[in-house]
């Protein structure tokens, strides 16, 4: 009987799991997890490229000038507002960059879009993420 419980539980987990993106997502709009976020580059002080995984590029354009995220030894902290690691629209991010000890800088994300692979394909290598 327990056992047949522990099945059934972890049935229903694995269904949530795999149920849960689809429905978090708004219709006709790219949203990736927080977590499979792998590196970023910025073209300038107000658009930054993020690398997702599996070849998925996204364009975070920022709402007011950041320069410290060109700079190449910043650090960027996100924050994941939302709190539950699905990154669907720029109030789920809350972005700041760091230069080593110092005080990070806030930069408000004004739209997040996704590339197609032919805009990936396009971008200059030194911006790929």
């Amino acid at each position: 009987m327990i056992r047949a419980l522990l099945l059934a539980g972890a049935a229903a987990a694995a269904a949530l799991t795999t149920v849960l993106p689809v429905q978090a997502q708004p219709h006709g709009q790219s949203c990736f997890w927080v977590t499979q976020w792998y590196g970023w580059k910025a073209a300038d002080d107000h658009t930054i490229f993020i690398n997702v995984g599996n070849n998925r590029v996204f364009r975070l354009d920022l709402a007011n000038a950041c320069p410290e995220a060109t700079l190449g030894s910043s650090k960027i902290i996100s924050i994941d507002r939302g709190n539950s690691g699905l990154i669907c629209s720029p109030l789920d991010l809350d972005l700041h960059f760091s230069q080593g000890d110092h005080i990070a800088t806030a930069c408000i994300v004004h739209g997040i879009s996704e590339l197609t692979p032919s805009e990936v394909a396009a971008l200059p290598r030194h911006l790929r993420p």
